[in-house]
């Protein structure tokens, strides 16, 4: 097993690869998501780790942003020049954000309505929630 020095790193990736979101190209999401990372040289400022369910697979494929404690859903492997690119520039790609942490809690946002996350509905840029 490898020992990353975590030093430098600003964000960490969780991508689920559990049973739903494999089927919905979880496996091509990691890739594109690590080739990203590593064709804009930045390994050593952003840790990626495949998991396995994360428990909302109405919005496969899931990412998560720590320590922002940011949720993402219905990722592509498309969208992750997007979504490299929003972490460099501190914005988050708001149109895929499920929930947010506030501090305190795991706030699912207004813009989402439960149970109500499929296809690519836009939603409104939001202001931070903390």
């Amino acid at each position: 097993m490898a020992t990353w020095d975590l030093s430098e790193t600003k964000h960490h990736l969780l991508i689920c690869n559990g049973s739903s979101c494999n089927k919905a190209g979880a496996e091509e999401l990691t890739q594109s998501v690590r080739n990203e990372v590593a064709n804009l040289g930045l390994d050593e400022k952003i840790h990626t780790t495949r998991t396995k369910c994360n428990g909302r697979c109405q919005d496969r494929c899931v990412l998560i942003v720590y320590p922002e404690g940011i949720w993402y859903k219905d990722l592509k492997p498309e969208d992750a020049n997007q979504l490299i690119a929003s972490l460099i520039t501190d914005d988050s790609l708001f149109e895929k954000v499920s929930h947010r942490f506030n501090g305190e809690s795991f706030i699912r946002q207004p813009e989402v309505p439960v149970g109500e996350c499929k296809g690519r509905e836009r939603v409104k840029k939001v202001s931070k929630v903390f």
